[in-house]
């Protein structure tokens, strides 16, 4: 492709984005579906363009609204982006749009006007309001406010960068040192992650998924803060332990490798069809002794009621804990959904309790950043269960993992700015022992 014909590209996919309920990963990976002539170098360089863009997006609509549109936008904020990064000149701008017939097309008059009247200026300006400057929704400023106090900018500028590509090595085939050996074999380097004692941190984006590492099952993607989580669980080979938001099943292959594939690992959902998909992570990763079942079945079942060792209630949620992988969510979520979010995490928490043997522990999780998904729930959890307790997670950490634990709280509150990963936040909830 010619950058010409990259530019178009961007264009044409942020152009389905702003008006699809679908994400952008998922935008890209149909436009590359349906053009599969285009090469790996110019996949990478039209996802970098278009996350670039997608990340710069407040700012880069306060500007345009400035010069007196409305939108969509897809095409002149594109264009906008690559002057105000200062990435091109408009005369390069003009060329480039100008080029064969792969490119986005001349410059109508009123676009170079608009463009004139951006040069020489910055994408991020001090009279833009804070929410602006930090690609931030203003109505959520405040939970980031109260989230993080003074840390707020430093979090914020941490949540527009790139997501790192992190690797959990799967202890039921293998270990770290011997996978990052035969990642290396393949040509792909990958260092310790600093928190996880079980996780690689790759140098640069790679296919992993196309590397005998990841077909033989040797290694799973998974954010550093995701192992964490799941080790915090203490699931231990002979448990019945319950995964109740089990999903895709990347925190079930975690718990079934602690489980050194001993025990009973039951995998739930409400929804039955992303069990499903999970099968063959499983079957890769040697983890077949995991029983899947919808969630009401797991529910229902006389012989699990106050009968698991560990509940691991990985709580649907808002996600902004990911927002470095999915810049595009941010825009997506309204005040509506995170009020559904709230409503579906107490249901699960309710639901997962009456699991908990007396002496277990229910462990909950969400990959957000908001107080509101994570301490305020768990408060209220506890305010409803006298019966639970909440466990200091350094006496947990000390135990699995056995290196410092990075916070002082009752609760692990991991973010991209102070632990260099994705925004987890895990409570350890202990259930009394009968009287």
């Amino acid at each position: 492709m010619t950058p010409a014909a990259r530019i178009q590209a961007v264009i044409e996919i942020l152009a389905d984005v702003y008006t699809s309920a679908r994400l952008a990963e998922q935008m890209l990976a149909d436009h590359y579906r349906k053009r599969r002539y285009i090469g790996s170098k110019d996949r990478r360089a039209v996802s970098a363009l278009t996350y670039d863009v997608i990340r710069h997006r407040a700012r880069l609509c306060w500007h345009l609204e400035h010069a007196g549109l409305t939108p969509p936008w897809g095409r002149l904020e594109t264009l906008a982006f690559l002057l105000l990064s200062g990435r091109e000149s408009l005369p390069s701008l003009e060329g480039l749009c100008a080029e064969g017939s792969y490119g986005p097309g001349e410059l109508a008059a009123a676009e170079v006007s608009v463009l004139r009247n951006l040069e020489g200026r910055e994408l991020s300006e001090e009279s833009q309001p804070t929410a602006v400057r930090r690609e931030m929704p203003a109505w959520l400023l405040p939970s980031f406010e109260r989230a993080f106090g003074a840390d707020l900018t430093d979090e914020l500028d941490a949540l527009l960068l790139e997501a790192p590509l992190d690797l959990r090595c799967n202890t039921l085939k293998t270990n770290r040192a011997e996978a990052q050996v035969a990642l290396a074999g393949e040509g792909i380097a990958a260092e310790p992650t600093d928190l996880s004692p079980l996780g690689l941190r790759l140098a640069e984006r790679r296919a992993v998924r196309a590397t005998r590492s990841y077909t033989n099952g040797l290694v799973e993607i998974q954010d550093e803060g995701s192992q964490l989580a799941a080790l915090l669980c203490d699931a231990r080979p002979g448990m019945i332990v319950a995964d109740v938001c089990a999903g895709g099943g990347g925190k079930t292959l975690a718990l079934a490798a602690a489980m050194e594939g001993k025990g009973r690992l039951l995998a739930a959902d409400v929804d039955p069809r992303r069990l499903d998909r999970a099968a063959g992570r499983l079957r890769r990763a040697g983890a077949d002794f995991v029983e899947r079942l919808p969630l009401a079945d797991l529910l229902q079942a006389e012989d699990l009621t106050k009968g698991c060792d560990r509940v691991l209630v990985d709580a649907p949620c808002s996600g902004s804990g990911a927002w470095r992988r999915q810049p595009d969510a941010r825009w997506r979520l309204t005040e509506a959904d995170l009020a559904r979010y709230r409503a579906a995490q107490q249901e699960a928490l309710s639901a997962a309790a009456a699991l908990v043997r007396p002496g277990g522990r229910l462990v909950y999780v969400t990959c957000s950043l908001l107080p509101e998904e994570n301490e305020d729930q768990v408060q209220m959890f506890l305010q409803q269960r006298p019966d639970f307790t909440a466990h200091p997670v350094a006496e947990v950490w000390a135990s699995v993992i056995g290196q410092s634990c990075p916070v002082a709280s009752p609760f692990l509150a991991l973010t991209p700015a102070r632990h260099g990963t994705d925004g987890f936040f895990v409570a350890v909830l202990d259930r009394r022992e009968a009287a």
